[in-house]
């Protein structure tokens, strides 16, 4: 599928600009190919461009200095990144880093064509739109973290990956935004009650009643 009907078909707003401006803004367009585990942006980095997910998925974190991870969102095609519309309306650097989670491209539109567009009410309802639709996430992240215990997210986030997780202890640990240590004592306790087998890299759901309860608290 050639790139510019990949394009139109994850993001049919580009369909309700008026033809020229498309066509200006297509033209201007940047193509990104990158491997899974690239850093496409960091803290304090300038941010270049407005990103449009074509293949992929872009996973975006908030990293401390002792090297914790708070996750925040997932950008997948047909989505896009807040933090860089963000610091782009606010002619700011990145606050946060984004990591390509498997082999991703991307087009990148370059800032000032970001600028231009904004003046396209189509295109600046679709921005707009997405805050709206992150904030409401990142809100339910907040709520998470400040009210939840670590084991209910934790029983929670089993809860929403199938009977039977093919993963590793540290990759849920980066999930919750905690450290593998603890995910792996609160892992070890579930199995102790009967709620979950382990093996390596394998999670067994036995009993998924008892999870939830957990979950709810």
């Amino acid at each position: 599928m050639p790139p510019d009907t990949a394009l139109a078909d994850r993001y049919p707003v580009l369909a309700a600009l008026p033809p020229a401006v498309r066509d200006a803004a297509l033209a201007r367009l940047q193509t990104l190919r990158v491997p899974a585990g690239t850093v496409l942006f960091d803290d304090r980095q300038a941010c270049e461009g407005f990103p449009f997910v074509l293949r992929g998925s872009i996973r975006v974190i908030k990293a401390s200095a002792s090297g914790r991870e708070l996750p925040l969102y997932r950008v997948a095609p047909g989505e896009t990144c807040v933090i860089s519309s963000s610091c782009l309306l606010g002619h700011e650097d990145y606050n946060a880093r984004g990591i390509a989670e498997t082999d991703t491209e991307l087009v990148l539109l370059p800032k000032a064509v970001f600028d231009e567009l904004l003046a396209e009410p189509a295109f600046r309802g679709f921005v707009f739109h997405l805050f709206a639709e992150r904030i409401a996430d990142l809100m339910q992240l907040i709520e998470e973290v400040a009210f939840h215990k670590l084991d209910q997210r934790l029983a929670a986030l089993l809860l929403g990956k199938g009977r039977v997780l093919h993963t590793t202890h540290q990759h849920l640990a980066d999930e919750l935004g905690s450290v593998r240590e603890i995910v792996s004592r609160l892992l070890k306790g579930f199995a102790a009650q009967g709620l979950v087998k382990l093996s390596r890299e394998q999670i067994e759901i036995v009993d998924a009643a008892g999870l939830r309860r957990v979950a709810a608290g």
